[in-house]
C-alpha cells in the first residue's frame, strides 16, 4: 500500500517552521502576538472538538476562555496560587461547569442547544461585570504575574511565545489523540445525521457531552495563558466578539481538523495587524477578507485541501466476524398500539420473529409499516404494548440502545452524509458494535477498515464507489449487519435495484436467515418478497389483518380486495 501524507501534517509543518523563526528572528511585539496567537489556538482546538467533531453549535466556548482567564486572575494574581497549581484549576473550572450545564440541554438541536448556550455566555459576562469583588467589574484584575520562563535562558517575549506554543502542541497532540483511529467516521455521523447514527448503536448526547465537557477544558487552558501573556483580565474576554473569532477561527480554518484550528487561530490573530498599513479602512479589508475565504474555501484552507488530495487506498478485505445469534432470540412484539395527535396508527399488534425466519410485511400506504419497524427499532415508542427480545424488554429504550441489544433496521430513505464514504459509514456501527465509539478511544483502524470492506463485499458494493441509486440501499443493510443483529429490519431494501441487484439481494437476505438470524421485511416488490419470506403478516388499517404463508395469504378476500388489487368474492 503508499503511504499518503494527508494536508494536515503538512499544515502542521509548515506551522512550525513559522513560529522557529519568529521565535529566532522577531521582535518582542511580535514574539507576544505569536503567544496570544497560542491562546486562541487552545480555545479553538477545543471548540474545533464540540462544534467540528460532532456538530453541536456551541456559542459557550468564549465564556469558558473568560472563565479560566478569571481563574488565573484571582488565584495566580489574587491568591498567588503557582502556576503548576493554578493552571489545572483553570481548566476544570469551565469543564466542571460544562459539565452540569450540559446536562439539561443535552437533548436539544441544532438552534435550540446554540441559545442555550448563548444564555450561559450571557450569565459568564454578567458576572465578570458585577461580581466587584470577585472579578474586579468593569475595571478588571491586574498584576497576573507573567509565566515562568527565566530557566529558558531566553527573552521574556520569546521564553512566553515557545511556553505558550508548547502548551498549545500539547493541546492538539491530545486532540488528535481523543479523535484518534476509526472515531474519525463516528464522530462524522454523529455530525452529519444523529438519527442514523443511533440506529447504528451511536450515542450522539453521551458524545457530544463529552465533545462539550473538552472544549470548555482547552477554553480554560487558552484563557488563563492569554491572562499571563497580558498580565491582565479585562471584562472585555467576556465579550461575544471573542466567541465569533474562534467560531471565525475553525470555520475559516477547516472545522475537521486540529491543524485547521491552529492556522485559523494565526490567521485570525495576524489578518488585523498584516492590513494596518491600510489605514482606517483595514477593518473593511479585513471583513472581505474573511468573507472572500468563506467564499473559495466554505470547507475551510484545511477542509478544502482534503477534498482535492488523492484518498488512501482500501486495505484488503477481512473475514466477517460474526457470533452466532442466541437460540433464545425471540422477537415478541405484544399488543403494540401508536397514535399520532389523537389518531390512531397501530391497534394492538402482536408478532413474532423466531431466529432463522424472514417475516414479510404487506399493506397499503399509510397501513403502519414503518411506523411498527420505528417503534422496534427505538427511533419512536409505543403508547402500549411490549416489545421483548428473548428475555430483554425493549420498549421505551432508546435507539442506540435496541441497536445494541442485538436488533439492527435499514431505511426506507437513506440520505448518508455527503462526505462519508461506504466504509466510513459501516466503520462507524463496527465502533458501536465494539463500544468503544467516542473521543479517546483506540480503535485498530486498518482492521475495521478491512472488515468495513468485507461486508460490503458481503452485500454487493464496491468499497471505493460512490453512494447513488441502488447502492446507497446496500451500503445502509451493510451498515446494520455491522452491528451483527440477532434480528435485521429492512424498509423496502428492494426499492431503486436492477433484476441482477434485486437477486443478489434474495440471496443475501436467504444466507442472513440461514446464520440464525430473524429478518422483519417490508416490501412493496410481491414478486420478490413472496418468493422470499416464509410468512407474511398484512397490515389493514393499523391491524394485522393477515398472518400466514404467501399461499395462505394470496388467497385471503380481504388481502386481494384492499392489497392485490383484486375484487373479493
Amino acid at each position: 500500500m503508499k503511504a499518503f501524507v494527508r494536508p494536515a501534517p503538512l499544515v502542521g509543518l509548515a506551522i512550525a517552521g513559522w513560529l522557529l523563526v519568529v521565535v529566532a528572528t522577531g521582535s518582542g511585539y511580535e514574539q507576544r502576538l505569536m503567544a496570544l496567537a497560542a491562546s486562541s489556538a487552545l480555545m479553538a482546538i477545543g471548540y474545533q472538538l464540540v462544534f467540528g467533531q460532532v456538530g453541536a453549535l456551541s456559542l459557550a466556548q468564549g465564556a469558558c476562555f473568560a472563565i479560566g482567564a478569571y481563574a488565573a486572575g484571582i488565584l495566580g494574581g489574587r491568591l498567588g496560587w503557582p502556576i503548576w497549581l493554578e493552571l489545572p484549576a483553570a481548566i476544570l473550572l469551565p469543564a466542571l461547569l460544562a459539565a452540569v450545564a450540559h446536562g439539561p440541554v443535552r437533548r436539544l438541536d441544532g438552534h435550540y442547544f446554540a441559545l442555550a448556550t448563548l444564555g450561559l455566555a450571557v450569565l459568564v459576562r454578567l458576572v465578570a461585570v458585577d461580581a466587584q469583588g470577585l472579578t474586579g467589574g468593569a475595571n478588571g484584575l491586574i498584576g497576573v504575574p507573567p509565566l515562568p520562563v527565566g530557566w529558558l535562558g531566553l527573552s521574556r517575549g520569546a521564553g512566553t511565545m515557545l511556553a505558550g506554543w508548547t502548551l498549545a502542541g500539547i493541546g492538539a497532540g491530545l486532540a488528535l489523540w481523543l479523535k484518534r483511529g476509526g472515531n474519525g467516521p463516528t464522530l462524522a455521523l454523529v455530525r452529519d445525521d444523529p438519527a442514523l447514527a443511533r440506529a447504528s448503536g451511536l450515542d450522539p448526547g453521551r458524545i457530544r457531552t463529552q465533545g462539550f465537557v473538552l472544549a470548555a477544558g482547552f477554553a480554560g487552558a487558552g484563557g488563563a495563558l492569554q491572562a499571563h501573556v497580558l498580565g491582565l483580565v479585562s471584562p472585555d474576554v467576556a465579550e461575544f466578539s471573542v466567541m465569533v473569532g474562534c467560531l471565525a477561527m475553525v470555520v475559516i480554518g477547516g472545522r475537521g481538523s486540529v491543524a485547521g484550528g491552529v492556522l485559523g487561530a494565526l490567521l485570525i490573530g495576524h489578518l488585523p495587524e498584516w492590513l494596518r498599513p491600510l489605514g482606517s479602512s483595514y477593518r473593511i479589508a479585513y471583513g472581505l477578507g474573511l468573507f472572500v475565504c468563506l467564499l473559495v474555501a466554505p470547507a475551510g484552507l484545511v477542509g478544502s485541501l482534503e477534498r482535492f488530495w488523492p484518498r488512501r487506498s482500501m486495505p484488503a478485505p477481512l473475514a466477517v466476524t460474526t457470533s452466532l445469534p442466541r437460540p433464545d432470540a425471540v422477537l415478541r412484539v405484544d399488543g403494540i398500539g401508536k397514535s399520532y395527535g389523537g389518531i390512531a396508527v397501530l391497534h394492538g399488534i402482536s408478532l413474532e420473529l423466531r431466529p432463522g425466519e424472514i417475516v414479510g410485511l404487506i399493506g397499503p400506504n399509510g397501513s403502519g409499516k414503518t411506523t411498527l419497524i420505528n417503534l422496534v427499532g427505538g427511533q419512536d415508542r409505543p403508547d402500549r404494548g411490549r416489545i421483548t427480545l428473548g428475555t430483554a424488554r425493549l420498549d421505551g429504550l432508546s435507539a442506540d440502545r435496541i441497536a445494541r441489544a442485538g436488533i439492527a433496521r435499514s431505511f426506507q430513505s437513506v440520505a448518508v452524509p455527503d462526505a462519508m464514504m461506504p466504509t466510513d459509514l459501516v466503520m462507524a456501527a463496527l465502533a458501536a458494535r465494539e463500544g468503544r465509539a467516542g473521543f479517546g478511544h483506540a480503535l485498530a483502524i486498518a482492521s475495521l477498515r478491512g472488515e468495513a470492506a468485507a461486508l460490503l463485499r458481503r452485500v454487493g458494493v464496491d468499497s471505493d464507489c460512490p453512494l447513488e441509486g441502488g447502492s446507497v440501499r446496500l451500503v445502509d443493510i451493510a451498515r446494520a449487519l455491522a452491528l451483527d443483529p440477532a434480528v435485521l429490519l429492512l424498509d423496502e431494501p428492494a426499492a431503486g435495484l436492477d433484476p441482477a441487484e434485486r437477486d443478489r439481494l434474495g440471496t443475501l437476505l436467504r444466507a442472513l436467515a440461514t446464520e440464525g438470524r430473524a429478518l422483519l421485511v417490508v416490501e412493496h416488490d410481491m414478486v420478490f418478497l413472496m418468493g422470499l419470506a416464509d410468512r407474511i403478516a398484512v397490515l389493514l388499517d393499523g391491524r394485522i389483518a393477515r398472518a400466514g404463508t404467501a399461499d395462505e395469504v394470496r388467497a385471503d378476500p380481504r388481502v386481494r380486495a384492499a392489497y392485490l388489487g383484486e375484487p373479493s368474492a
